[in-house]
């Protein structure tokens, strides 16, 4: 098997696929966040800079050249098609950077790759196995709640409806991290970690 193996996280909002990732982190293992990327590139990628204001118009960014968070998310927000349009411009751009992280980190056994619309933009297909992070609803709307003190429960729940239902992201995954605070978490990613580490190896 090539190195490195190709590792991707995903999960609902407030299912705690970030945590995760900082288990990982602590075992020195190189995390992309994409979602994070994904924000970073509509700041600094040129040809994505192109492709929003023409699909956008140029009042998707600032004179100093910053994105309109404000402006683009009120655009695509209550539209469907236009958010879709606006994947479809960014998620390509993403893959190309992360083919580009991962062979700048291909001395390891495995990285991990977080996105939380990991099936939705089909860059699932670009990895060997999926985890789902995984916890109940009324607690993923409480943590949300918890860290972000400007959120409404409403706004919490239209999320998670536009969302993948949690129950379909576990049927396509390959393992299952329970974050529901009855279980650690801890010995799930160590459990896994090793078998990472052995799959790579072989």
């Amino acid at each position: 098997m090539n190195k490195p193996l190709r590792i991707g996280i995903t999960g609902g909002i407030g299912s705690g696929k970030s945590l995760i990732c900082k288990v990982f982190e602590v075992l020195q293992v190189p995390i992309y966040d994409a979602d994070t990327m994904a924000r970073k590139l509509m700041n600094s990628d040129a040809m994505l800079i192109d492709q929003i204001k023409q699909e956008f118009g140029t009042l998707s960014y600032h004179g100093d050249g910053s994105l309109n968070r404000e402006y683009l998310g009120k655009e695509v927000f209550n539209d469907p098609g236009k958010l879709e349009k606006l994947n479809q411009l960014v998620h390509p751009r993403v893959a190309v950077d992360s083919e580009h992280w991962i062979e700048r980190n291909k001395a390891h056994p495995y990285v991990v790759r977080e996105a939380a619309l990991l099936f939705e933009s089909g860059s699932y297909k670009l990895l060997d196995k999926i985890i789902v992070v995984t916890a109940p609803e009324n607690l993923r709307v409480w943590r949300v709640l918890n860290r972000d003190k400007a959120k409404r429960k409403e706004e919490v729940m239209k999320i998670i409806r536009s969302q993948m239902p949690e129950e379909e992201k576990i049927s396509r995954a390959d393992f299952v991290i329970h974050n529901d605070e009855t279980e650690l978490v801890l010995p799930q990613v160590l459990k896994l970690h090793e078998r990472f580490i052995a799959f790579a190896a072989n």
